[in-house]
């Protein structure tokens, strides 16, 4: 079984997909552990990166790469912005969607010291630059919008739901 998880930065993505590998006994992919590893080793913040990689392709072919190295494999959970897209044949595509303020209280609360910010607003803004840089992107290179609701399964709503029912709602999907 293969289950991908897209969605918007703090909507839950890689924290359900963690859980759900767990719990149906799969590996688990992060395609955001990859690029905050490259924003590490380049010594820049995910905004940074996002920017850098609008003009240098090798960011985004490094990180596509991952995903479609895995076509050799069966049994994962991924999580990560085009996995839909590049492991088409999943069984499962996913894509989980939240309001702003509750991404940026996520994210704080997770203490990712690569997207720290003064204020929530301040957080908000650089989320949605960043998503905006990769949508930019990602039309550009794929032409595709990885908000399209075509290229997904499942369209889950995170801001009020916990991550257990965010996962029995895909549990039940796969049922």
């Amino acid at each position: 079984m293969i289950i991908t998880i897209s969605g918007k930065a703090g909507s839950g993505k890689s924290t359900v997909a963690k859980q759900l590998a767990k719990k149906l006994n799969l590996k688990h992919y992060s395609i955001g552990d990859i690029m905050r590893e490259i924003a590490k080793e380049r010594n820049v913040s995910l905004n940074e990166l996002s920017k850098l990689a609008e003009k240098d392709k090798s960011i985004d072919t490094t990180l596509d790469k991952k995903s479609i190295d895995l076509r050799e494999e069966n049994n994962f959970v991924i999580d990560g912005r085009l996995t839909a897209y590049f492991i088409h044949y999943a069984d499962l595509k996913v894509f989980l969607d939240c309001n702003d303020k509750v991404r940026a209280e996520r994210i704080l609360k997770d203490e990712r010291k690569d997207e720290k910010s003064k204020s929530i607003n301040e957080l908000i803004k650089k989320i949605n630059q960043r998503e905006q840089s990769e949508r930019k992107r990602y039309k550009k290179l794929y032409k595709i919008d990885y908000y399209d609701e075509e290229l997904y399964d499942l369209m889950i709503d995170t801001t009020n739901l916990s991550i257990i029912q965010v996962i029995d709602k895909i549990l039940k999907s796969i049922k």
